[in-house]
């Protein structure tokens, strides 16, 4: 039993001794199996990698080529550029000294003409002495005598020619003083542009029919008196079938009145309270409306860049005239004209454009300070930061200033152009409306007065003050303290009557 028990762990032993030796033999052969096999995906990853590295290389290759070939094609052109300029300026310095050369000739030449003239002249003095030795000799007088005698003569004899032209002139103009006078006035009305000149005061609105009339009147006239005293604008209710005039100086507060009347005719709602709630709206949309002319006339000429307070003095200019020339259209025709003389000299037709755009400013400016507009619209420009050149040519475009800057002379120039073609400006206009205009800051500077109009062509000036500030009887002293200023201070035709208006109102909510 032993026996068998030994000899069955022998055979136990042996076989596991066989199963361990053919298990190592099997996992040796599968281990060099995967070493070959990852040997030679290793071998192959490894030529793929050299491969991909050799194709980009060769890309980097082919782009840093091309790189270098536009690099040096970019140095050819430039140094091709540079020998051009050097031969233009050879040939420039070749034609200038050619010039230094003939006039240093020319001024050699000249100095041997005037010597020879001198020479002439001195020997020309010389005969001209002898011949009047000679002549004093025979006259039995000497020349200064003789001249004397000669100027009297000379003298007596222009007398009487001149009193004959005068006399003839005076004939002349007697017989077509009547003609010429008549010539001068046609000609005159026929380049005065008449429709402008009404645009430039009163504004025609149209009715359907007189019963909208009364009701734009109101009852006693109430509505009549609220629009007026909102708008600063008289309205003129006559004859005139269906038509409305609306008559002040100032354009933007015809426009505001003639939009509130339009509002006020569709929305059929006609009293006091509605007219002042519907004028301050159209103030406000009025305002975004100069906004947006600004915005589009800086896009259409191609201006970037500028401040919004100047894009919106330049939507102003659209209801200011200058001289009875459209304000607006004037800046934009003496910015066109700044750039086409600018491109012309080889400069910057951008920042000629600018500063032709901006060089009346000062005329729509709120601010009125004792300036000449093109001095204040320069300071408007330096204080919205723009360009030195684009400001002393603003400022110096009336010669108010001294010009530093090349583009001064073309907005001067422009500016002149622009004002110089046939009925572009009328001057009285514009005298005209400056007197308006000082009327009402006069009687603005007053303490306790809110607002001030002149209307009916200057003729009446009213004047609305705080009821908290002005009484009654302060408010009769009033009108004649500014009559008498306007008459000490102001030139005008006829007379000026001064209306004080002083209203109390109280006011209550219920709820």
């Amino acid at each position: 039993m032993i026996t068998y028990i030994l000899t069955a762990i022998l055979s136990a032993t042996v076989a596991l001794a066989v199963y361990i030796i053919i298990k190592k033999a099997s996992l040796k052969g599968r281990r060099d199996a995967i070493i070959e096999k990852a040997e030679l995906e290793g071998e192959n990853i490894k030529k793929e990698k050299i491969l991909q590295a050799k194709e980009k290389f060769l890309q980097l290759k082919s782009e840093h080529e091309e790189y270098i070939n536009k690099k040096n094609s970019e140095i050819r052109e430039i140094e091709n550029r540079a020998k051009q300029k050097e031969n233009t300026l050879n040939q420039q310095n070749n034609e200038l000294q050619r010039r230094l050369n003939d006039a240093e000739n020319a001024k050699k030449s000249l100095a041997a003409q005037r010597e020879i003239l001198e020479k002439k002249t001195e020997e020309h003095n010389q005969l001209i002495a002898q011949v009047n030795k000679q002549l004093e000799a025979i006259a039995g007088m000497s020349a200064a005598e003789a001249k004397n005698i000669l100027m009297e003569n000379m003298k007596a004899e222009a007398r009487t020619e001149a009193q004959a032209y005068i006399n003839d002139t005076m004939d002349e103009a007697r017989l077509n003083a009547a003609k010429e006078a008549k010539r001068i006035v046609i000609n005159t009305i026929q380049r005065t542009a008449t429709e402008t000149a009404i645009e430039n005061a009163v504004t025609t609105f149209p009715i359907e029919n007189d019963e909208i009339k009364g009701r734009i009147i109101g009852r006693e006239g109430r509505n009549i008196r609220a629009l007026e005293a909102a708008t600063g604008v008289e309205i003129v209710v006559d004859d005139t079938p269906d038509a409305i005039l609306l008559s002040a100086f100032d354009p933007v507060r015809r426009e505001v009145a003639r939009l509130a009347l339009h509002q006020l005719v569709i929305d059929g709602r006609i009293h006091p309270a509605r007219i002042e709630e519907v004028v301050a709206k159209v103030q406000k949309q009025l305002e975004e409306e100069i906004l947006e002319t600004g915005k589009r006339t800086c896009i259409d000429l191609g201006i970037h860049g500028l401040n919004m307070e100047l894009v919106r003095l330049i939507g102003r200019m659209k209801y200011r005239s200058s001289y009875g020339q459209n304000l607006l259209q004037h800046s934009r025709e003496v910015a066109n004209i700044c750039a086409i003389m600018a491109s012309e000299l080889g400069l910057n037709p951008k920042i000629a454009k600018r500063a032709g755009l901006l060089h009346d400013i000062g005329k729509v400016s709120e601010e009125d300070p004792e300036l000449p507009h093109a001095l204040l619209g320069m300071k408007i420009a330096e204080q919205y930061k723009e360009r030195p050149e684009i400001c002393n040519s603003i400022g110096a475009h009336h010669e108010e200033t001294e010009m530093t800057t090349i583009y001064a002379p073309l907005v001067l120039v422009g500016d002149a152009i622009s004002g110089a073609r046939p009925g572009a400006r009328r001057e009285v206009i514009e005298s005209y409306i400056k007197r308006l205009k000082g009327m009402e800051d006069l009687a603005q500077s007053y303490q306790g007065v809110t607002k001030s109009y002149a209307i009916q062509a200057g003729r009446e000036l009213r004047v609305i003050v705080g009821a908290e500030e002005v009484s009654d009887e302060q408010a009769a002293v009033l009108s004649t303290d500014i009559a008498q200023k306007i008459q000490e201070e102001m030139t005008y035709p006829g007379q000026v009557k001064i209306t004080v208006i002083r209203e109390t109102r109280s006011v209550a909510f219920a709820k």
